[in-house]
């Protein structure tokens, strides 16, 4: 690899692209691979969509950019959209996840402050999480990996262990704001919350008069078969966010809330110069058209039970490999052996001309663009198929190399 002038932050593959269409990207050298990790679940409709390029060239002919110094009618619109499909009455702008959840946390902060309790701006959180890479979303989820070096951690979180409710009842306090969490770890592993542990967390948020976190970065904007994954447990968040999908490829992200959690966020309490910027605005409400179309939240549940048919056969054809099959929807983890390395299997997905991302607890996260077709589902179980008998042959062979 030649030596780059960008900071050296990324262990990256040696591997770059100069075009896409659909599920699929073509390398600098001509090589076709199906992408089954859409950006880490942002490519929502894949690469090149027309109906997004049209919505993003138009708009970059007309303006691009003013600042929330004056009133944007593309943001008011997707705002209004986000408010008549969820739970909430607002919308933030940002231009990622990591910032849509620094907004959350400043709002569930503001909130205490605002009602007369200003000492409530702990929240708790799950261990394994992911929120980001902000000090304060660092801190957030408290992973050593993240933390170290970068200082002291910014106070005002208490982490858990992963869905223990014994556990998180008695981290509950005089200074707890809320919970904050992903219903759906997706860098941690593809860890689901039980719907059941998710209501009582509801629960346990409107005895305690504290606010309910979401963050829905990867797993919310149809990834989950419903528009955002709490939907399944039939309860709803006071704050949550959202990005990656938002935008399907462009950056964008929102924090959603209620009016009640909303109300200390009053004119100069935040702010963005990017955020809800005209461009961005066209390409999310163009995305909004397409996942709002009717019968699409049915196809994407429709194709998942396809896809994990099929690696429920390859899981089963590859004993010893990979040991389960977790997620829900579109966002699936393959739970390698914890004796294969899962960059070995990635590995060999890539030489095999599949694209998918590495996870916690050893997992391979599959994360395709959600209109992938039945053809698409079915070259990337043959492709799939192909990495694992490869990885499968060296291990015994090496087994054998050294009994």
């Amino acid at each position: 690899m030649t030596t780059s002038a960008v900071l050296p932050t990324y262990a990256r593959a040696d591997l770059a692209f100069e075009r896409g269409e659909g599920a699929w990207l073509v390398s600098t050298d001509g090589r076709r691979f199906l992408d089954f990790a859409a950006g880490i679940a942002v490519c929502a409709f894949g690469h090149a969509h027309p109906y997004l390029v049209k919505a993003l060239t138009d708009q970059a002919g007309k303006v691009w950019h003013t600042s929330n110094m004056f009133r944007i009618p593309g943001q008011e619109l997707l705002a209004q959209r986000l408010v008549a499909a969820t739970f909430a009455d607002y919308a933030f702008f940002t231009n990622s996840g990591a910032e849509a959840v620094e907004c959350a946390i400043k709002t569930a902060r503001k909130y205490h402050s605002a009602t007369g309790n200003p000492q409530r701006y702990r929240l708790i959180t799950f261990e394994g999480a992911f929120h980001g890479r902000t000090l304060a979303t660092i801190a957030a989820a408290g992973q050593k990996k993240l933390v170290e070096g970068f200082g002291p951690m910014m106070d005002g979180f208490d982490h858990v262990p992963f869905g223990d409710l014994a556990a998180l009842k008695a981290a509950i306090g005089p200074e707890t704001a809320g919970i904050l969490f992903e219903p759906i770890q997706g860098e941690g592993g593809i860890n689901p919350i039980p719907d059941e542990t998710l209501r009582a967390i509801r629960q346990l948020c409107d005895q305690h008069g504290i606010l309910l976190v979401l963050d829905e970065v990867q797993c919310g904007m149809g990834r989950t078969g419903k528009l955002f994954a709490h939907e399944w447990a039939g309860v709803t968040p006071d704050i949550m966010a959202t990005a990656k999908a938002i935008g399907g490829g462009f950056p964008l992200g929102a924090c959603l809330a209620t009016e009640k959690a909303a109300v200390g966020m009053v004119a100069g309490t935040h702010g963005s110069t990017y955020g809800g910027n005209p461009l961005a605005m066209a390409v999310g409400n163009a995305v909004m058209d397409l996942m709002l179309a009717p019968g699409f939240l049915d196809q994407v549940n429709d194709t998942a039970n396809r896809l994990k048919q099929s690696l429920a056969m390859i899981v089963d054809s590859h004993p010893g490999l990979i040991e389960g099959i977790r997620g829900r929807g579109l966002m699936i983890g393959l739970k390698v052996n914890d004796k294969i390395e899962n960059k070995r299997l990635l590995g060999a997905m890539r030489d095999a001309g599949l694209i998918g991302v590495g996870g916690g607890e050893n997992t391979i996260r599959l994360l395709p663009p959600l209109n992938i077709t039945e053809d698409d589902v079915a070259e990337a179980a043959r492709r799939l198929d192909a990495a694992c008998a490869a990885v499968s042959a060296q291990v015994a062979a090496e087994q054998k190399a050294a009994s």
